[in-house]
């Protein structure tokens, strides 16, 4: 088994891991659906055949409680590889993505304005530019805010991790 983590995986708002093995991929799903089952007092989680997506049960419901999300594939030289994605349920990932979106959109819209208006050596739109600041800092509370989240998840992610190394390192002894 190798694991592969770059520094980018880590600073990423969905961390990433990536983990290559001589298993076969039919065999790590069917081991994997065992495991769960061996460690549901502990995790939860949906498998088929390409993904699975396992989630730690507790009783505090956070916004960022993290899924890891499993896909299995086979490389050029028949080696199965896993990669391990990190994240918020899918319904706060679309809404950080959403909030991103219009936050750069509403930058993009407000930075043009006040250039254009410098180009045309205007005075109309004074407000351009400290909206375009206001969404700049909108972005960055955002970004905060998933970043809070992931640290509070912390301990969660880290157990997820063991459990993706564990499933591995079980079957291939």
């Amino acid at each position: 088994m190798q694991i592969e983590e770059t520094v980018l995986d880590q600073i990423r708002s969905r961390p990433r891991f990536k983990i290559i093995t001589e298993i076969r991929r039919e065999e790590y799903t069917a081991f994997l659906k065992g495991f769960l089952t061996e460690k549901s007092h502990e995790f939860s989680g949906n498998i088929n055949n390409e993904t699975a997506v396992i989630t730690v049960k507790n009783n505090q419901n956070e916004y960022w409680k993290p899924n890891l999300s499993l896909r299995t594939e086979t490389d050029e030289e028949n080696k199965t590889v896993i990669r391990g994605v990190f994240g918020p349920s899918s319904a706060v990932w679309t809404f950080f993505m959403f909030l991103y979106f219009v936050f750069s959109i509403l930058w993009m819209v407000f930075i043009t304005v006040w250039f254009v208006e410098k180009q045309i050596k205007s005075n109309d739109f004074p407000w351009s530019l400290t909206l375009s600041f206001v969404m700049l800092s909108a972005m960055i509370v955002t970004y905060v805010a998933s970043r809070i989240g992931q640290k509070k998840a912390g301990n969660e992610m880290q157990k997820l991790r063991q459990f993706a190394e564990e499933s591995i390192k079980n079957f291939e002894q």
